[in-house]
């Protein structure tokens, strides 16, 4: 499987059809990295979520999950970049976003493609607070991050996925913004570059001025 590239939900938004559908249409991308996204319109706030590649498949298009009709605070903002920053990391470490449409929304499973096993369920609504339980975009985020490393790891030699894998990494950080995100990317590279021993989260530590 080739990664997604960089900016693919940009240039691949939500389909015209289904935006219009649910009242979406002119929504805002708050974040993008590997293929998953953060969609915002008003109150409303949702997951974008690009198919894996496959070449066998007719393209399915872009496509949403974890739909929040209401956000209900707007410190809650910064977790949903986050969430989609940790998805695009699982998957550019490995694990795989199987898709299953649910009408206009759609259900997400991350699959350990090392076990064939469902290491997480993403459903297609939010469910709200009173019956969110684990499935909220803050309990999702505490459970995708404390998954452990799928096979194969992020291809360090490929310029474009390590730029990816530091992107998300920092957009993990509730308190960094896109613009700071991709300013830190670029400079982590840079590092990367001029002392090749460093790794991604070594090298996003140097590029905040802080040790890993």
């Amino acid at each position: 499987m080739s990664p997604l590239p960089t900016g693919h939900i940009a240039t691949h938004p939500l389909p015209s059809g289904i935006a219009n559908a649910l009242g979406l249409a002119g929504y805002q991308l708050l974040a993008d990295v590997g293929g998953v996204g953060t969609g915002r319109l008003g109150a409303q706030v949702f997951l974008l979520i690009a198919p894996d590649p496959d070449a066998g498949v007719a393209e399915a298009g872009t496509q949403i999950s974890l739909h929040q009709r209401k956000l209900g605070n707007e410190r809650e903002l910064p977790t949903w970049l986050a969430l989609a920053a940790q998805l695009g990391y699982l998957r550019l470490s490995g694990y795989r976003l199987a898709l299953d449409r649910e009408g206009l929304r759609t259900n997400v499973d991350v699959v350990n493609p090392g076990t064939g096993a469902v290491a997480a369920h993403i459903p297609a609504k939010h469910p709200g607070r009173l019956f969110g339980s684990g499935s909220t975009a803050s309990g999702l985020l505490a459970s995708l991050q404390s998954l452990p490393p799928a096979a194969p790891p992020p291809d360090l030699h490929n310029p474009e996925l390590t730029h990816q894998v530091i992107l998300a990494l920092a957009l993990q950080n509730v308190e960094t913004g896109g613009a700071e995100a991709a300013e830190l990317a670029d400079r982590a590279i840079e590092l990367m570059r001029a002392t090749p021993t460093l790794d991604p989260r070594e090298a996003l530590a140097a590029a905040r001025g802080k040790p890993a």
